[in-house]
């Protein structure tokens, strides 16, 4: 079976085609997680009361699916590294828009559980770690930081668009055919783009069974990493970081209203999460041209837990609240671009999806399981042992990040650990 891997990026990679992945992956991501993700939560209400079910049975479904796609990701940078991205994002395109058609159709909770385990899989097949991947392949280090801002930004806006449309659509068609209509979308447009945009880079080094250096250097860079402390100390930056943005995420509308605030202030506010994610992105790609990345995120992630800190003194007021929370969300989609960029730099390109995948699985894994015990913490001790958790765990990222140092742990050359 013949597998590509990727060799030091050339000067002259990217260009046209790459520009064009990069657009089509934009778009891709955009109607994939607005699809698989972000409709979940306007179709919550109308498929508990459909299903007959509690809305906590069918939230789980959710968390279930966000858990297999941390333990799919493991096996799908294995992929992504062997194969490249196009087999893996068309086959899981498509067989994304069977599972939401499939979505559409259930009667049981055991159904719904089911079809969502199957969405997390395919999530992970066709979202942002794959995405990157080939984003990583196709650029050199100073093209690469402008390509994923691109497809970052944009998809930022997958819950502007999506969560409104499918509000619009359940309004007039129901659930059920809501679901049909958002199928149609993502498989009319992600499925077509990403079988014939997708390629593998003009660059990447063709590797047979009579070639077995290619799989042995990807598997000795992928155990190089595994040996680098600065990896496991990026792992827990990230997954406490994870943590604490999940946890907001999920409770920042019920502690707004408990300080007082109507529920309609309380969503809306919390909404500016999504847009503020795409501020921090673009002051991130902005200010690294002056700072070291692992700088400019710890401050971020310390600005975050100020944030936090703030949030019992300040958000019984409207502005407050703004304040605090436009303080939090500015680091809210501030990993997701620094990550590739941080392991790129650092392990090079060659197992770059093997290695992307194992800091994902556990990253994931944090984020699907906080909410959860937050909801815990909350039944102890209210929104103010809540709150000291999510600083603790915003303050323990920023120090794991400062931490990492300046520099980059590799010559990007020639592809060894310096």
């Amino acid at each position: 079976m013949t597998t590509t891997t990727t060799a030091p990026a050339d000067p002259t990679v990217g260009g046209r085609h790459g520009w064009r992945i990069v657009s089509a992956l934009a778009i891709t991501s955009t109607i994939g997680y607005g699809t698989l993700y972000y409709a979940f939560a306007v179709l919550l209400g109308p498929i508990a009361a459909s299903l007959d079910a509690s809305t906590t049975a069918v939230t789980g479904a959710l968390t279930a699916s966000v858990l297999a796609g941390a333990l799919i990701a493991i096996p799908v940078g294995r992929w992504l590294d062997r194969h490249g991205g196009r087999t893996l994002m068309t086959g899981g395109s498509i067989t994304a828009t069977a599972l939401l058609i499939a979505w559409s159709q259930v009667h049981t909770i055991g159904q719904l559980y089911a079809v969502m385990i199957g969405i997390g899989i395919t999530g992970a097949m066709v979202l942002y770690e794959p995405a990157f991947a080939v984003i990583v392949s196709w650029f050199t280090p100073d093209r690469r930081p402008t390509a994923l801002l691109a497809v970052t930004v944009v998809a930022g806006f997958a819950s502007t668009i999506f969560m409104p449309l499918t509000g619009i659509l359940v309004a007039h068609l129901g659930w059920r055919d809501a679901l049909l209509t958002l199928a149609a979308i993502h498989g009319t447009v992600t499925i077509p783009l990403h079988a014939l945009t997708i390629r593998t880079p003009p660059h990447a080094t063709p590797s047979t069974p009579a070639a077995p250096p290619v799989h042995a250097e990807r598997q000795a860079a992928a155990r190089a990493a595994m040996r680098d402390r600065r990896f496991w100390i990026l792992a827990a930056a990230l997954i406490a970081h994870g943590a604490a943005t999940s946890t907001i995420g999920v409770h920042l509308v019920g502690y707004l209203t408990s300080r007082g605030h109507p529920a309609t202030f309380a969503a809306t506010t919390a909404g500016l999460l999504g847009v503020l994610s795409v501020t921090g992105r673009l002051v991130l790609t902005t200010a690294r041209r002056r700072l070291p990345l692992t700088t400019i995120v710890a401050t971020v992630f310390a600005i975050q837990a100020v944030a936090v800190l703030a949030m019992p003194v300040t958000s019984g007021s409207r502005v407050g609240a703004v304040i605090t929370v436009t303080g939090f969300g500015l680091g809210f989609g501030i990993a997701s671009l620094a990550t590739p960029a941080l392991l790129a730099d650092r392990y090079g390109t060659t197992a770059y999806a093997t290695i992307a995948g194992r800091l994902t699985a556990p990253v994931t894994t944090a984020k699907a399981v906080a909410p959860l015990l937050a909801a815990t913490l909350l039944s102890h001790g209210g929104y103010h042992l809540l709150l000291a958790a999510v600083t603790s765990a915003c303050l323990l990222a920023a120090i794991g990040m400062r931490s990492m140092g300046s520099k980059s742990g590799r010559d990007e050359h020639d592809g060894k650990p310096s």
